[in-house]
């Protein structure tokens, strides 16, 4: 008798069930977890557009200049960079749910800081609280980022990761109003209350992040392992269980370490852009600013005696890249579910290197348009690099994560190069540095099968390096 006529045909998996993003393959629905994720995606995408707003805020109150200024983002990002390693350490022998509250707290710490900072009214006081707050932060991206990737199929990593980032661009959104709120307010005789109101927003961002910390205590957080497709886990095999052996993981640092110099340095100096690169506008446009509607104090004229945009009006305007931003990471996400995520990250990463040379030529609002579309081609690259760097890492992953987080320092260090270029020529000029970046994270997005020895982030197994 011939068996193999009798061996059941193999199933073709387009009459398989379709898996859902959120049910794990045991059948348990963790949309719930997610969802308290998303929070913490929001969470630090508020903390960050603040920052983004405080610069120009200091530059104007302590008469800094670009680089001056930019030692905000040094210590934001140095938070980060302190922090990344204690982070994996403690998520590797807390769990995720440990690792989370730890961060939250940590957050809540910085947050109240800010209220004797004010009082003590120094630039080391309010670069101490955003240090706390960005330590506290890194706790929550080494933890929640990787966590996202596990939280049902993996093929599905990708567009998880980058849907929660979808929430943080909503956070980046709210960010630079709440800043413009704050930061640029004046009382009735129009002088600047900016300095005494500087607390306001961190000291909510402190209440909010207490009431996050009692919720994640009492839920139930599972702790996921994610598959080790190289064996890193496994004490019987002969390969490196380093996870610096690995070419898919040490280039995303890389990569992760310049994208975010780029977005820090663009995002850093938007206000100061849109004050001072944006083409003359017309006189008719001031008439709107006089009255005490919505575009009240948009337009001054500026040193140059050309109508410009105000601080004001910079800071609403950072809103509107960031919305950019935010439809960036929900399309991003539809579009991952359809194409590999290393195509998508290295064709945005080539478009936004396009458009930094149009803005890097002065093409008078051709280049101010390409700057709100760097926004949106931004937008996907920090989640998917994530998702790319520790694809198939298993256990390690964590630890993975941690380094990954950790190469955030440079948005620390690119920016006072950028600002120094800004100083040197001017601000078009600078857009020299984020174009680099950009060009190395494209490199990155299609050299990654040849790196990781896997066609595509679609749950397919790895084919090289055993």
């Amino acid at each position: 008798m011939n068996t193999a006529e009798h061996r059941p045909a193999p199933l073709d998996p387009r009459l398989a069930p379709k898996k859902s993003m959120f049910v794990l393959e045991d059948g348990r629905n963790v949309l719930f977890v997610f969802t308290l994720l998303i929070l913490l995606f929001a969470l630090w995408g508020f903390c960050n557009g603040m920052i983004d707003v405080m610069d120009k805020h200091f530059q104007e109150e302590l008469h800094l200049t670009l680089s001056q200024s930019a030692w905000v983002q040094f210590a934001h990002y140095l938070g980060y960079f302190l922090m990344a390693l204690p982070a994996g350490w403690l998520a590797t022998r807390l769990g995720y749910k440990g690792g989370i509250i730890t961060g939250l707290l940590m957050v809540a710490v910085g947050g109240f800081w800010f209220v004797p900072a004010t009082h003590i009214a120094q630039f080391w006081a309010f670069l101490l609280g955003v240090c706390i707050i960005a330590a506290g932060l890194t706790f929550l991206e080494t933890i929640a980022n990787p966590y996202t990737t596990v939280l049902g199929p993996r093929e599905y990593g990708a567009t998880r990761i980058n849907l929660a980032q979808s929430c943080n661009g909503i956070g980046l959104l709210l960010g630079p109003i709440a800043g413009g709120m704050f930061f640029y307010s004046k009382n009735a005789a129009g002088i600047s209350t900016g300095s005494e109101r500087l607390w306001i927003p961190y000291a909510f961002i402190g209440v909010v992040v207490i009431v996050l910390a009692i919720i994640f205590f009492f839920a139930n957080v599972p702790d996921i392992k994610m598959e080790d497709d190289y064996h890193l886990d496994d004490a019987a095999h002969k390969l490196s269980h380093s996870i610096w052996s690995r070419p898919h993981f040490y280039m995303a640092v890389a990569a992760q370490f310049l994208y975010v110099a780029a977005q820090a340095g663009i995002f850093s100096f938007f206000i100061n852009y849109m004050t001072s690169q944006v083409p003359p506008l017309p006189a008719s446009w001031e008439a709107p600013s006089a009255g005490s509607g919505w575009f009240a104090g948009w337009f001054e004229i500026h040193k140059s005696g050309a109508l410009g945009f105000s601080n004001k009006a910079a800071a609403n305007l950072a809103s509107l890249g960031f919305l950019c931003f935010l439809i960036g990471r929900f399309t991003g996400s539809a579009i991952l579910k359809k194409f590999a995520a290393h195509t998508v990250l290295g064709l945005y990463g080539a478009l936004s290197v396009v458009l930094c040379l149009l803005i890097f030529c002065k093409l008078g609002w051709i280049s101010v348009m390409s700057v709100f579309l760097t926004y949106f081609f931004m937008s996907i690259m920090f989640p998917t690099i994530f998702a790319l760097g520790i694809f198939g890492l298993g256990e390690r992953a964590k630890k993975a994560s941690s380094f990954i987080v950790m190469a955030i320092m440079g948005g620390a260090i690119l920016p006072k190069v950028m600002g120094a270029v800004g100083d040197r020529f001017d601000l078009s000029r600078g857009f020299i540095v984020p174009l680099f970046c950009f060009a190395f994270v494209a490199a990155y997005g299609f050299l990654w099968p040849r790196l990781s020895g896997c066609e595509a982030m679609h749950g397919v197994s790895t084919s090289g390096g055993h």
